[in-house]
């Protein structure tokens, strides 16, 4: 069992969601961001998301869309990202950590290479935004054998059959948009996210998280009710490109955003 797949079924033996905070590595500073990723586990965080920036990250909104320019203005490169994941793994075994972004920097390094040196800095999955399904198999084998879960979206759109096919190939858990569009968007219809993801579990046994569209308490704690994790990111990213000049509090700045989450989801305070 991968650390994602013991991390979530513990969640949810406990009878609780799991609450996967996504921050971009590099951003505001590439010093910054195991600290962060640190801050964010003492949140409440159950795994992390940590996005690789890139030049051209189309599925994201204006704020993820910035801070992967602030990243790459510090000259952050995806070699750089899988060492703050050997780095954090020096204080913390734990915490499954899913690395998110494009096609383009891993196919730069190659396929087999990026699965072992992820694997050895303590990476537990990938999720690559841009891989389709049908594309994946060069993938899937070089991953699999280095014990890395390759995560994959699933669309307000997806029909049957291409849940069916992603579920086949996937790991750790799926990532269920939960509108259409890119992220940060803010029309999240709680009903219609309920009924796709019960289409979706006529298909898999695999744990669905929802993301996009997640900014507050009010919202993590009403998509806990029906999803087995709630993905924020755009909501903590704008919070570190708010405060990205006071390196000292904004650690406790997203683990208090982090925190209002995480109790909300526990039903503590919760709006009816």
């Amino acid at each position: 069992m991968s650390r994602i797949s013991a991390r979530l079924a513990a969640v949810k033996d406990r009878g609780r969601k799991a609450l996967i905070p996504y921050i971009t590595a590099g951003d505001p500073h590439p010093g910054q961001t195991v600290g962060l990723m640190h801050a964010l586990v003492e949140g409440g965080a159950d795994l992390i998301e940590l996005g690789v920036p890139f030049s051209d990250p189309m599925a994201d909104g204006p704020v993820i869309q910035l801070a992967c320019e602030r990243a790459l203005a510090h000259g952050t490169s995806l070699r750089q990202v899988i060492g703050m994941v050997a780095e954090f793994r020096k204080r913390d075994a734990q915490t499954p950590v899913v690395l998110m972004g494009y096609l383009n920097p891993i196919e730069h390094i190659g396929i087999a290479a990026f699965a072992v040196e992820a694997s050895a800095a303590g990476v537990d999955g990938v999720l690559i935004v841009d891989l389709a399904v049908e594309e994946a198999a060069d993938f899937i084998g070089p991953l699999r054998e280095s014990g890395i879960d390759l995560i994959f979206l699933i669309a307000p759109t997806s029909p049957a059959a291409r849940i069916q096919a992603v579920a086949s190939q996937a790991g750790g858990y799926l990532y269920y948009v939960s509108v259409k569009g890119v992220t940060g968007s803010s029309q999240l219809d709680v009903a219609s996210v309920e009924a796709k993801l019960q289409e979706i579990r006529r298909y898999t046994a695999l744990p669905l998280a929802v993301g996009f569209g997640i900014r507050d308490p009010e919202s993590a704690a009403k998509v806990a009710r029906i999803a087995d994790g709630v993905i924020v990111g755009s909501a903590l990213v704008s919070e570190i490109e708010k405060h990205q000049g006071q390196a000292q509090v904004l650690p406790e700045i997203l683990k208090g955003k982090l925190r209002a989450m995480r109790r909300a989801m526990d039903n503590e305070g919760v709006p009816s």
